[in-house]
């Protein structure tokens, strides 16, 4: 059961984070876009940019920041590169790399450029 709750609560923070940007602008690409070396969980764009947001839902936003591993920011790179590849600058792309925290009240912190400095 808490497998399931689990993964009902990611998709509620991925639902509300996705909302945030929209507010902001920004307008949503793609949702849990899979590739070959791994996963990511919200693509948006912002004008020619395109931010790759990884979303963590824990009980506080230090727990949330701590749950995000060298390894899985690896894997966000390497899927985000493949994504790139598709767009019509490749590799020149303009990109982001956020990680979006929602705690245990459904707040939100997002970090701009997270991943890279994982």
């Amino acid at each position: 059961m808490s497998g399931s709750v689990n993964y009902h609560a990611g998709l509620a923070a991925e639902e509300i984070v996705a909302a945030d940007y929209a507010r902001r602008g920004l307008r949503l690409e793609r949702r849990r876009w899979r590739g070959k070396r791994g996963e990511i969980d919200l693509i948006l764009r912002e004008q020619d940019r395109v931010v790759f947001v990884e979303v963590k839902k824990s009980r506080d936003f230090a727990r949330a920041a701590e749950s995000l591993s060298q390894r899985q920011v690896q894997r966000i790179l390497g899927a985000a590169e493949e994504f790139v590849a598709g767009e019509p600058k490749g590799l020149l792309t303009e990109m982001r790399f956020d990680l979006a925290m929602v705690d245990g009240m459904g707040r939100i912190e997002i970090l701009e450029n997270a991943c890279l400095a994982a």
